[in-house]
């Protein structure tokens, strides 16, 4: 775990510049609704409202991450008036709440901005309960929340926008097929199922922080398709807040909710989960609860008990989202991956005949687009196969074979980028082997990605040639991914 957050790449440096723009923005969020003269609740939803615009907001382009940035206090603002006004009539507040954890989950199917803006209603209402907001407090909450999502748009589109300098990001499209076409709408009903019994059961532990365990199970089903990937999430949610309650009582509570060294611990928290989001969602969830905790210290609560109860509630959530995805519509494992894997393999031929077309000489043949949604595929694949070789998952043989097939698809890509490399030589010449190899290329994605039961070719010996040398090398991959891949009937690569 340590080696993923401090070893894992940083390409352009962009998780570093991702998590000092957020304490700029947070920073600046805080510091104007106390130029304003907001009270610490009106500071406290301000800076969180900054951090979910600029956590959350993953749309694309810049003009679509402006938009989708806008967009936020159009959802946020009613929700707020709803948490607020239903404070005092419990049951309209649950029923309220278990609405918009569908609702927001259902909206993921509009993509980046749906799913963006599902999650700024959640946290709004949610830090309703945190704040245990009351209408009379709703001018100042309004005006924090503009204030704050203005301030956080300001710096991340005029101060320091450096996306404007990066391609477009790739973000594919979830599989269809196979029933997965309407994830969105099984995972909104695991979702509430999920929230209901957490709120129940959270409510019976606590009546006054269950929210917390509304807030764990919401958060476990964020950024998963499939039931083993929901599981780990939820494994992974649980020690994340262990490890952060432990680092509490050496920190939160000692600081007490001095001021000064609050701030700068908070500054700390804030960079630490925009440093880690990308790389482990357990050292994300440590930084979350060391926020919590500072938050609560800032608010005069905090204390070994609250830390007890925090630890109780996020487990009563985490039983809720494994208990939703085990019993109420689930999607298993292997139908999420497979459709996956069987996508990147086609990127694999699509990347292949788009070089091969450039070193034919065709000015159009663009192959770099689609290494990067390559690149994005098999982190889809990666996030998908999580369940099957997490340590604790005791089936060997199928961890085996998982990652033997997650190391034939990296061989897969590296033989793709070295073919674009130098397809994009301009003294690369065509040779009239390319043809046939790709040709035995997009017959090896075929016979792979059919369900047939075709030999894939065995390339012999390499040629010297570069193209033809890295198209061998991703013939012998395609080749010896059919073994892992064709796995008996019985024993899928990965089950349940």
């Amino acid at each position: 775990m340590l080696k993923r957050v401090f070893v894992a790449p940083d390409p352009g440096r962009t998780r570093l510049r991702f998590a000092v723009r957020a304490v700029l923005g947070i920073g600046l969020a805080v510091v104007v609704c106390g130029l304003a003269g907001h009270s610490l609740v009106g500071a406290v939803t301000g800076g969180l409202a900054a951090l979910l615009a600029l956590f959350t907001v993953t749309d694309a382009t810049v003009r679509g991450q402006a938009v989708t940035t806008a967009l936020l206090p159009v959802v946020g603002v009613p929700v707020l008036a709803a948490a607020a006004e239903l404070h005092d009539h419990p049951v309209a507040r649950d029923l309220t709440f278990l609405t918009i954890v569908g609702a927001g989950v259902y909206a993921r199917r509009w993509g980046p901005r749906g799913h963006s803006l599902g999650v700024f209603a959640f946290m709004t209402f949610f830090v309703a309960q945190f704040l245990h907001a009351t209408p009379g407090q709703l001018p100042e909450l309004y005006a924090a929340v503009l204030l704050s999502v203005l301030s956080a748009a300001a710096v991340r589109f005029g101060l320091w926008c450096y996306e404007r300098r990066l391609p477009p990001a790739v973000v594919p499209a979830p599989p269809a097929g196979s029933g997965l076409a309407r994830v969105t709408t099984r995972q909104a009903v695991q979702a509430v199922a999920g929230a209901g019994f957490a709120l129940v059961v959270g409510q019976l532990v606590s009546g006054q922080r269950w929210y917390w365990a509304v807030g764990a199970t919401w958060w476990v089903f964020v950024n998963t398709a499939s039931r083993g990937e929901t599981l780990v999430r939820g494994f992974r949610r649980v020690l994340g807040t262990v490890i952060g309650i432990g680092l509490g009582f050496l920190v939160a509570v000692p600081v007490d909710g001095a001021p000064v060294p609050t701030a700068v611990l908070v500054a700390v928290a804030v960079f630490g989960i925009f440093y880690t989001a990308a790389v482990s969602y357990t050292w994300m969830m440590l930084w979350v609860t060391l926020l919590a905790e500072l938050l609560y210290g800032l608010l005069g609560v905090l204390g070994p008990g609250l830390l007890a109860l925090r630890l109780a509630e996020t487990g009563v959530g985490a039983l809720g989202a494994v208990l939703a995805v085990l019993f109420v519509l689930p999607v298993t494992t292997h139908a999420t991956t497979d459709a996956w894997i069987q996508r990147a393999l086609r990127c694999v031929h699509a990347c292949t005949a788009e070089a091969a077309a450039r070193l034919a000489g065709s000015a159009t043949a663009d192959p770099a687009p689609r290494v990067a949604e390559l690149e994005q595929l098999l982190g889809r694949v990666r996030l998908s196969v999580a369940p099957l070789v997490h340590p604790l998952n005791p089936m060997l043989g199928r961890k085996r074979r998982a990652r033997r097939v997650l190391a034939l698809l990296d061989d897969c890509a590296r033989e793709i980028r070295g073919l674009v490399a130098v397809a994009a030589d301009p003294e690369a010449s065509h040779d009239a082997r390319l043809a046939t190899a790709c040709w035995r290329v997009e017959a090896a994605v075929g016979a792979l990605t059919t369900g047939g039961t075709d030999r894939v070719h065995h390339p012999a010996d390499a040629p010297a040639e570069p193209a033809l040398a890295h198209l061998h090398s991703l013939e012998r991959a395609l080749a010896d991914l059919a073994e892992p891949l064709r796995a008996p009937s019985g024993s899928p690569l990965v089950g349940a």
